[in-house]
């Protein structure tokens, strides 16, 4: 039983950083996908062109989601917390 526990906690992780750093993710795919395209097509082969736009949008929607991640992260930390306390009073 406690082996499970501790995978079903492993798991609750896992989660946790998929949904708090997915949307980051997804935009800076998103972006550089859409750069890249636009480099192929324009045969403009600058670097700076990929990163500056890349770096404004992912700053962009981590000032956008902050809230949403700290408010998961904080709360998942308190549940493992929650848990090692329950273990220190069995």
């Amino acid at each position: 039983m406690e082996f499970d526990k501790n995978v079903n906690y492993l798991e609750d992780a896992f989660w946790q950083i998929i949904i708090s750093a997915g949307p980051v993710l997804i935009v800076a795919l998103g972006i550089g996908l859409l750069i890249g395209i636009i480099q192929a097509a324009t045969s403009i082969n600058e670097m700076t062109l990929s990163f500056v736009p890349k770096l404004v949008l992912v700053l962009l929607t981590l000032a956008l989601i902050a809230n949403f991640m700290l408010t998961g992260l904080s709360d998942y930390f308190a549940f493992i917390f929650d848990q090692i306390a329950a273990i220190g009073q069995a």
